[in-house]
């Protein structure tokens, strides 16, 4: 089966994001596009993570629960059905690109999973906590990149 495809009108894959979306431009979730669900999928997770920024991957944003019919979410707008989590940022809901200044641009990785069940988390998960509980439970996913660097 093809991978979800997923991708977004604000910028391309692999591309500089728009300042908006980082935390010194106003903090706003990008617009997203997804299709190619599968009909056995319980719902989605959007899992935003920056592989960059250490030894331990950056939470930026984790949404379960997203209605597996849904095709997507505009700028600053929760997907259907969507919970938001904590963030690395101790916040709920997107938490923004934030590299440190005059570092090499930071790639962020837009991860979009059919699950064929909800997902058990602890209340503040971290990035490897959401891999493990996905595990197994992975019916089909989606994968785009951001980048971003100030």
């Amino acid at each position: 089966m093809a991978g979800i495809p997923i991708r977004s009108s604000a910028f391309n894959d692999h591309d500089l994001m728009p300042q908006r979306f980082s935390q010194d431009g106003g903090n706003i979730s990008p617009p997203l596009e997804w299709g190619n669900v599968p009909e056995s999928a319980n719902e989605l997770v959007l899992l935003v993570e920056d592989r960059d920024a250490g030894r331990v991957p950056f939470l930026h944003w984790l949404v379960t629960g997203i209605d597996p019919r849904s095709t997507g979410m505009a700028e600053g707008q929760l997907p259907p059905g969507g919970q938001e989590w904590i963030n690395g940022f101790g916040g709920t809901g997107w938490g923004g690109p934030h590299p440190p200044v005059n570092d090499d641009p930071h790639r962020y990785f837009f991860r979009l999973y059919a699950v064929d069940q909800p997902l058990a988390l602890p209340a503040a998960p971290q990035v490897s906590d959401i891999h493990d509980a996905i595990a197994g439970h992975d019916l089909n996913s989606g994968n785009m990149v951001g980048t971003f660097a100030r």
